[in-house]
């Protein structure tokens, strides 16, 4: 069975991020792995050392993508594949999918694996777009992914800490919200170890086009008010409370 994991690299949040012009500065920025793209290569990885799979990490090269592909080889991935053409850092997410998806149906992809959102756009809509461009099952904010048959099993997540036991046949699409164990570590002397002994495959791909929203500016929050500290004093802070209640006339006497 072949399970391919699509990843992409994003912002490094520990850096102070800047706004010029209304746009953050991305030539001046680093890039990580997306922290859920990188809970959905554990999973896959979990699942090969239980079954009988091959798994192959996936990314458009829209900057330098071959550390994290190199790392998800040094982790235990039998494939890294890089989506090459003319993309740029900001390639829109329906795009993105468009690409993805036409890798995975050329290479006859049983199960495919994302993280269910990424940190620069929140909106997790990868796994979706792929399923509805390739007329696959499809599932969301879950975990505890297994192979069993020509199906998958896996615990979806609701609000409320409610969970759901899903079944999906297979070809289908997972977003995955955490792996069971936390991703595994690689040294930096193993990924340039496999630097030196594998290579990354490339894929010639072209997005086209499609319906977009467009990000007309960036900028950061204004403050609309200040925070006001009470201290640690509890009968000074209970008497702060009925003031502020007296105050909003939510306190009856």
């Amino acid at each position: 069975m072949k399970i391919a994991v699509l990843m992409k690299d994003v912002p490094d949040l520990v850096e102070e991020l800047e706004v010029e012009d209304g746009a953050l500065p991305l030539d001046d920025m680093s890039f990580v792995p997306s922290e859920w793209d990188d809970q959905a290569l554990e999973e896959a990885l979990l699942m090969k050392e239980e079954a009988d799979v091959e798994v192959t990490a996936v990314a458009i090269d829209t900057g330098d993508v071959d550390n994290m592909l190199f790392t998800a080889l040094a982790k235990g991935a039998d494939r890294a594949v890089k989506l090459v053409g003319d993309f740029s850092r900001t390639l829109p997410n329906r795009l993105r999918a468009r690409l993805f998806a036409q890798y995975c149906q050329a290479q006859a992809i049983d199960v495919v694996l994302t993280g269910v959102q990424a940190i620069d756009d929140l909106d997790g809509q990868i796994a979706g777009l792929v399923a509805g461009l390739t007329g696959r099952a499809h599932a969301s904010v879950v975990r505890d992914v297994h192979i069993e048959g020509s199906q998958v099993t896996c615990v979806q997540e609701y609000s409320g800490g409610k969970m759901a036991e899903m079944q999906l046949a297979v070809p289908a699409v997972l977003g995955i919200q955490a792996a069971r164990k936390p991703p595994r570590y690689v040294t930096i002397a193993k990924v340039r170890q496999i630097q030196k002994s594998a290579t990354l495959e490339e894929v010639e791909a072209e997005a086209g086009t499609a319906p977009l929203v467009t990000v007309r500016r960036i900028y950061k929050p204004e403050a609309a008010g200040h925070a006001e500290m009470w201290g640690d004093d509890v009968d000074a802070v209970a008497e702060s409370i009925v003031r502020l209640l007296e105050d909003k006339k939510l306190l009856r006497s």
